[in-house]
């Protein structure tokens, strides 16, 4: 097991990226079918082989601006090699099951001792269908013939890929997120499980921020950090004013104290649709003063910014538009709104269905995106901002982009 320390650092959007944490799509994909797409998050079925391959060239881009790779999937392996860890996992796997009898638990619990540590991870993140677990008692039991009610044991978790919503690093510290769909919920608990007990993270005494439960669900994909000072979170479909106001309490306090000594925050109101799951599916920085954003949301946004008034307490205050909010907040003379589409509704909407606004800065002016999205790359090319753009017809399934399948642990400080 590896056992190099590492620190979490993220005081931008637009650093340069040194470190993300992603997730290679696996067999968890191919769980998906018509009837249960709705509750697994999905509209389409993907093709999984192609989704690998251009999940494969994703990593190397990466790669190429010299941006180091986790895997989820590496990280759980090594955690699987202590024994006390193991049955921790099968354990807390098999109680967030909602498997009712005892001796289909323990049928599981053996049908999960029995793998090795690939297959482990595997079943772990694929899930167990009940045809996996051969046991006499089982097939005694009404949930093991009627399939249409579930077809596993325990469910497979097909939103992994999507990496940035569980965790989100701000400034030195990690939010781990309280999500709000039950398929997505165990995603939480592994990432926690990892930043608890992963050798990686034993010693760092990095901030970990969680325990959003009580206050309703936040997630990462709402969760932009514009500067060392300064987040933007969307109130959305997803993230709950509650948890928002959580987290305020959370990173804006001083560093002594735990926080993040966060100044302020843009919460940023959306349409509560599937449409506009997160705010970075409608608004993404792509340079230091240079932000992304779908034309046909624009006027629909509600701005709020909370500016922190003491340890424990903050001034709210509605704002004109988004970006007036953004020139006070990074205290910048103008920032350049950059609309997809070339600005163009239909085109626009065209391509917000394969996210083109969900791009991921690597560097400041340095963009990965779907090559699909012509208008919006030329768009943003035209602004002054480079453009590497990767294959995305299967990957864009599951409504998400480059952002939202990266969850950057190291950004380079701007100078």
């Amino acid at each position: 097991m590896n056992q190099q320390k590492f620190t979490v650092q993220a005081a931008s959007e637009v650093g340069v990226l040194k470190s993300v944490l992603l997730h290679r799509p696996g067999t968890e994909l191919e769980s998906l079918t018509p009837q249960y797409l709705d509750s697994m998050l999905f509209e389409d079925i993907p093709f999984l082989a192609k989704m690998q391959e251009e999940h494969d060239q994703f990593a190397e881009t990466l790669r190429d601006q010299g941006c180091e790779i986790r895997y989820v999937e590496d990280l759980l392996k090594d955690l699987l090699e202590d024994d006390a860890v193991r049955e921790q996992v099968i354990e807390g796997t098999i109680a967030s099951s909602g498997v009712k009898y005892d001796f289909l638990r323990d049928a599981v619990r053996e049908f999960l001792n029995s793998m090795d540590l690939h297959g482990l991870v595997e079943h772990l993140i694929g899930g167990v269908l009940k045809d996996e677990v051969d046991d006499r008692k089982v097939k005694q039991t009404l949930s093991y013939y009627i399939r249409d009610a579930y077809p596993y044991y325990i469910a497979p978790l097909p939103n992994l890929y999507f990496t940035r919503d569980p965790g989100t690093v701000i400034g030195s510290g990690l939010s781990i997120n309280a999500m709000k769909s039950e398929a997505r919920k165990r995603e939480t608990w592994m990432l926690s499980l990892i930043c608890s007990r992963h050798p990686l993270f034993a010693d760092t005494h990095i901030p970990i921020y969680k325990g959003y439960a009580q206050g309703g669900s936040i997630e990462g994909g709402d969760i932009l950090v514009l500067s060392d000072k300064v987040l933007a979170v969307g109130c959305s479909d997803r993230t709950e004013v509650w948890a928002i106001e959580e987290l305020a309490g959370k990173v804006m306090l001083p560093r002594e104290q735990g926080g993040q000594d966060i100044q302020e925050i843009l919460v940023i109101q959306l349409p509560f649709t599937r449409a506009y799951m997160h705010l970075d599916t409608v608004f993404t920085m792509v340079d230091i003063d240079k932000y992304t954003i779908f034309p046909g949301v624009e006027h629909a946004l509600k701005v709020f910014r909370m500016i922190r008034k003491s340890d424990s307490t903050w001034d709210i205050c509605a704002e004109k538009d988004i970006n007036t909010a953004m020139k006070k907040a990074l205290r910048l003379p103008a920032v350049d709104a950059i609309y997809t589409g070339g600005g163009d509704l239909i085109t626009a909407a065209r391509e917000q269905w394969n996210d083109s606004t969900n791009t991921l800065a690597v560097a400041p002016g340095t963009v990965v995106t779907y090559r699909r999205n012509v208008v919006s790359n030329e768009t943003l090319e035209n602004h002054g901002v480079r453009v590497l753009a990767i294959e995305g017809s299967e990957l864009v399934r599951g409504r998400g982009g480059p952002r939202c399948m990266s969850m950057p642990l190291f950004r380079e400080t701007l100078d």
